[in-house]
């Protein structure tokens, strides 16, 4: 049942950007940081963690789950180490997802042959 929910979690969130991309003319690098900033404020105020446990992967692996881990890990940082959490907060719980992001883009630029459009 968790594929199921995670399945449709998951697709309606992409719904959701696909429509805003077609029916408005927000380009597509504005809606991934709409997406991000929302799930940022789904953390912030306490409904993200309703929305993983109800879906997993789901909730977590679009864009909204990296804004609620940023907000997540600085909220963390900064009642351990104060306003320096702040900055310090973002790097340090974004930190794997961004290092698989520039790992799997150099191992797709070495196994494909990339093409100018």
């Amino acid at each position: 049942m968790i594929f199921i929910k995670a399945f449709i979690v998951g697709g309606l969130i992409c719904v959701i950007g696909q429509i805003i991309l077609d029916k408005t003319k927000i380009t597509m690098a504005r809606i991934l940081v709409l997406l991000v900033v929302l799930g940022v404020i789904l953390q912030a105020i306490g409904v993200f963690p309703f929305l993983r446990e109800f879906a997993g992967a789901g909730a977590t692996v679009p864009l909204l789950g990296f804004g609620a881990a940023l907000a997540e890990g600085t909220k963390e940082i900064i009642d351990k180490d104060g306003a320096i959490g702040i900055f310090t907060g973002p790097l340090t719980s974004g930190a794997g997802g961004i290092a698989i992001a520039i790992i799997s883009a150099l191992v797709m630029a070495v196994l494909t042959k990339p093409k100018a459009k």
